[in-house]
């Protein structure tokens, strides 16, 4: 039980999604990162529209995408797969992704990934696995690029800074790692 619910509450399952990314270096020279998303029901269900019935525990979803990048973080391949779904449509909506083919993971990624893909021109489950797919190749890349020279802002200040909660500024890391750009807690 969660620490935070209390002993007395109860909780029927409706729903179980799992997320699984991993990065990849290939021989050729060349990075993956590949998403993988699969709901499933723990009951018998008809999805909306259908006359299809999918047995508890099978699959409703199991689709995902691998996107093969360089170096610089640049997509020169896409690849999507849809091994369940609940309509025979749905694997068609990978095709759309074909369109961030020459986009560079990194700053704006997110925005971008949106502009190109939002509305019904493709899948949804494979649009949003494209978010986190993107934290996953830089976490892939890290050992990558050890002792490569710190990515650095116009001004000459680290760009991790103030990337996240652990790289504030006014955190003890900064102040360890960068003193020069550590600022007191205000």
């Amino acid at each position: 039980m969660n620490a935070s619910q209390p002993a007395d509450v109860r909780r029927e399952a409706l729903h179980h999604r799992q997320i699984d990314m991993r990065g990849y270096r290939r021989s050729d020279g060349l990075f993956e990162v590949e998403g993988r998303v699969v709901d499933r029901k723990p009951f018998d269900f008809v999805p909306a529209s259908s006359d299809r019935n999918i047995p508890a525990q099978q699959a409703i979803h199991d689709m995902g995408v691998r996107l093969v990048f360089d170096r610089t973080m640049l997509v020169v391949e896409v690849h999507t797969f849809t091994d369940a779904a609940p309509y025979d449509i749905c694997p068609q909506g990978g095709a759309a992704l074909q369109s961030i083919k020459g986009l560079r993971i990194g700053p704006g990624w997110t925005s971008e990934v949106r502009r190109r893909l939002a509305g019904p021109g493709s899948c949804t489950h494979l649009m949003e696995l494209l978010m986190p797919m993107a934290t996953t190749a830089i976490q892939a890349m890290s050992p990558v690029n050890a002792g490569r020279p710190e990515s650095l802002d116009a001004d000459g200040r680290p760009r991790k800074i103030d990337s996240c909660y652990a790289y504030s500024a006014e955190r003890p890391l900064v102040q360890q790692r960068w003193p020069e750009f550590y600022r007191a807690p205000s």
